[in-house]
């Protein structure tokens, strides 16, 4: 590592020197924080630490290793084409408005260029994982200003983005995964040959058939790549929690919601909705609980705000599932919370401080 940071620092000296090379700071300052951290801290009294926000970002993507693992055990190598094809085409969209703004290339990303290909089908084809990662990032936060800025998660808008341009694609053909022995590691899977079946929620509305549970909590249902092994999403969500990366207030109050809305639901409309279990370990409830929901800018920062979210997010996401022709609600539910997390914000802060 000494000899990474000498041959930074060299290269620094170097960009700094001539002034063409300017515009590759950008990406310099990026790899030299990523690797070694921010030297920007306090002086006593105050705490002198290395952490920023690159290393929140890198918890994480810790936090998301069992399920991305465990994707490309169920689905194939594919799936590593994918991230790959999310990186590198999404952070040349941050690298490229990095430069033209002569401004920091943006950690955010970091995350996102993850979750995006774990919230797509495993059969998605390359060239549309490109296309929707470049909207995602482009329309969902560049637009706004770039990270910190942006008002939705750039990870959805690229995912119900393509959901509405390429609907056949994205909700048809639903891969069954890969069981036992190497499972998917052995196999790079297509459209074209892939064994489909319904998922839990589509199986459910359309024939009554409830999943087992326990295929459903270890992955051995289709979906979306990273949504079906449920087990790491939520030993993923509970070290965020321990290691106080998020508020465990949001997640809970939404799981909360999503398992009484159905019992209540079921009593006021003539559709009968899924049942409470079924709603937890279906779709991509888990991996938007405490992956997306909860994220640093779009979601809100009081505690009041938290609560209310999670309560209208479990609300949405049942309602959208049941009476909708969309059978998974959670993407659209976190879209639409996150238009209204300023209001929630205001109206918590009101009656938080309505006496002064």
């Amino acid at each position: 590592m000494k000899l990474i940071k000498t041959t930074l620092d060299n290269l620094a000296q170097v960009i700094n020197g001539n002034k063409y090379l300017q515009i590759l700071k950008p990406v310099y300052n990026a790899t030299d924080a990523a690797l070694f951290g921010t030297s920007e801290v306090t002086t006593l009294p105050h705490i002198a630490d290395a952490m920023d926000i690159k290393r929140f970002m890198s918890m994480v993507i810790i936090a998301l290793l069992p399920a991305t693992v465990a994707a490309v055990y169920f689905w194939g190598l594919k799936v590593i084409a994918m991230i790959l094809v999310s990186y590198i085409f999404g952070g040349l969209v941050e690298v490229a408005f990095a430069i033209v703004r002569k401004k920091e290339i943006h950690e955010g990303f970091l995350v996102t260029g993850l979750i995006f290909p774990l919230i797509l089908p495993p059969t998605t084809p390359l060239w549309v994982v490109a296309v929707g990662v470049i909207f995602g990032v482009v329309f969902g936060k560049e637009v706004f200003g770039g990270t910190g800025k942006n008002i939705f998660n750039p990870a959805i808008v690229g995912r119900i983005f393509l959901s509405i341009a390429f609907p056949k694609m994205l909700s048809a053909n639903w891969q069954t995964p890969f069981a036992g022995g190497w499972g998917g590691l052995v196999h790079y899977q297509n459209t074209i040959d892939a064994v489909t079946s319904a998922t839990p929620l589509v199986a459910y509305k359309n024939q009554g058939i409830v999943t087992s549970f326990s295929d459903l909590l270890f992955g051995l249902s289709s979906g979306s790549m990273g949504e079906t092994f449920r087990l790491g999403l939520i030993l993923g969500g509970l070290f965020l929690i321990l290691i106080k990366i998020i508020d465990w207030r949001l997640p809970l109050t939404y799981l909360i919601t999503v398992a009484i809305m159905p019992l209540i639901c079921n009593n006021l409309f003539n559709t009968h909705f899924a049942p409470p279990v079924l709603q937890l370990l279906s779709g991509g409830l888990l991996l938007g609980a405490f992956f997306m929901a909860t994220d640093p800018v779009t979601s809100p920062f009081t505690r009041g705000g938290k609560w209310i979210a999670g309560i209208l997010l479990g609300f949405l996401t049942v309602l959208i599932r049941g009476l909708s022709g969309y059978v998974e609600g959670v993407m659209f539910s976190i879209l639409l919370i996150n238009a209204f997390t300023p209001l929630i914000d205001t109206i918590a802060l009101k009656i938080r401080y309505k006496n002064r």
